[in-house]
């Protein structure tokens, strides 16, 4: 039986951190869907049809790895999924505690809901999407921390070179 599991995020933008994640999640996992979440609520820095690119980019052409953009309830992308798998990383407590409300209120939901967490890896313990883009508007580098065209495409946001 195939094991597929959704990463829902925001991704504004994907950072290494997002895509080690991933890539560390298929040793255990066959397929991950990268689910990224259409928020009204939350402002965000790019659209989603930037961010969906932006991870489509990032993932390249590994068979094993689709990005798809989702609204709603988590728990019914998961049921059009056809999967029960939530993936999901952890960088410290404070990442725990809230990782955690939301893994019950899933269950809740649907009692067949199983959330997989997973130790970000020591490199990028520090980064966020949102600390990727404040560092950025205040005219820092984040090179490095996200891949090149992201880099390139957030210094371009921004009129930088």
């Amino acid at each position: 039986m195939e094991r597929t599991a959704v990463y829902p995020g925001s991704f504004d933008p994907i950072t290494n951190g997002h895509l080690d994640l991933i890539r560390r999640g298929l040793n255990v996992l066959d397929r991950i869907i990268v689910a990224v979440a259409i928020n009204p609520a939350k402002k965000h820095m790019f659209s989603i049809e930037e961010r969906v690119e932006m991870a489509k980019m990032a993932v390249g052409d590994n068979p094993r790895v689709t990005v798809e953009s989702f609204d709603g309830l988590l728990v019914d992308f998961l049921k059009k999924c056809n999967t029960h798998i939530l993936l999901r990383g952890l960088r410290a407590v404070l990442d725990f505690e809230y990782e955690f409300q939301m893994a019950l209120m899933n269950r809740r939901l649907d009692r067949k809901v199983e959330t997989i967490f997973m130790m970000t890896g020591y490199k990028w313990f520090y980064v966020s999407s949102r600390i990727i883009r404040d560092v950025v508007v205040a005219g820092g580098s984040v090179e490095g921390l996200v891949p090149d065209f992201v880099n390139k495409k957030l210094q371009e946001r921004f009129g930088r070179k």
